[in-house]
């Protein structure tokens, strides 16, 4: 059980709550945890498409890092609208603070920044409006969040056969590849060398999962890398002139194409069992014929005993 001491501040980047009930969801059941819970998100501010203007979702991030009983900062949800706040957002101070940036999707923008501007890493786990605000949360995403967080070491264990046979070790980034791909030529990219790059998104054709991933090889992002790792890509509609290119013959042409190796099945992305994933952290990637391992190591966590009063 994590104590009262941790507290969760909770802030909105990127989109606006579609259900509002989600957020009182999620707070009840972070309480339930143990967890002291602030909210920065006020929905009757919502602006367009957001959660809230731009210089309100600012001023959200601001608040939850200059809060001194905050420890985690838990994005409300993705969507779209991180990228604006970039050249806005104060990363130095969120990497003096030491307080850890959770979310994943359009938050991926964060954890890069973060990365690239001052070296300090962040989390790619769950947000409250899908996760702890879900009608029907899942357990397990809950359950590896809480898991990692707590370290000092976190181990992945996946099913998927057809994956070629490595042991690699680097630096663990990535997240949502239409967003890695728009950050290209940024003062947000971080060069990262001999990595692990873990990707996934929804609703991209394999033909522009193939494009972006291209456009990475282009850049000279992944002969840099140690390895891609594959999470979930669906939610996208094949065509009748697609004539049997789907997303298993794109990976099969990359993987003879590319000069790093592909493994897929990672269970991560726009899925609801899904795991954390600190972005930055030290990683061993182990794969098999019918899986693979990823353990976890290096990287910033909330250990129970520092927060027992």
């Amino acid at each position: 059980m994590i104590t009262p001491q941790i507290g969760i501040a909770i802030v909105a980047p990127a989109g606006q709550a579609l259900d509002p009930c989600a957020v009182e969801r999620g707070i009840a059941r972070l309480e339930q945890h143990g967890c002291l819970v602030h909210n920065y998100y006020d929905h009757a501010s919502i602006h367009e498409r957001f959660g809230g203007t731009d210089q309100g979702r600012l001023a959200q991030l601001a608040a939850a890092v200059a809060d001194p009983d905050v420890q985690i900062i838990m994005a409300l949800r993705g969507g779209y609208g991180t990228t604006r706040l970039l050249p806005h957002i104060d990363f130095e101070g969120i990497a003096a603070s030491g307080k850890l940036v959770v979310g994943f999707s359009d938050i991926t923008a964060i954890h890069m920044g973060l990365m690239a501007r001052t070296g300090a890493l962040s989390y790619a786990g769950p947000m409250i409006a899908g996760d702890f605000g879900a009608r029907e949360p899942v357990q397990f995403t809950l359950d590896d969040f809480w898991q990692c967080l707590t370290g000092p070491t976190h181990t992945i264990v996946e099913r998927a056969a057809g994956n070629p046979c490595i042991q690699e070790e680097g630096t663990l980034w990535g997240g949502n590849l239409a967003m890695i791909v728009s950050l290209l030529g940024t003062p947000y990219f971080p060069r990262i060398d001999g990595g692990i790059l873990y990707l996934e998104d929804i609703g991209e054709h394999p033909y522009r999962v193939e494009r972006m991933l291209l456009q990475l090889d282009q850049a000279g992002v992944l002969a840099r890398q140690r390895a891609v790792v594959l999470g979930d890509f669906s939610g996208y509609k094949l065509a009748p002139n697609d004539n049997g290119y789907d997303f298993d013959t794109m990976l099969a042409h990359l993987r003879a194409s590319l000069p790093v190796p592909l493994i897929h099945g990672l269970s991560f992305g726009h899925i609801p069992r899904r795991v954390t994933i600190p972005f930055g952290a030290q990683g061993r990637l182990v794969t098999h014929g019918e899986g693979f391992t990823l353990t976890l190591s290096d990287y910033p966590t909330l250990r129970q005993a520092a927060y027992c009063g």
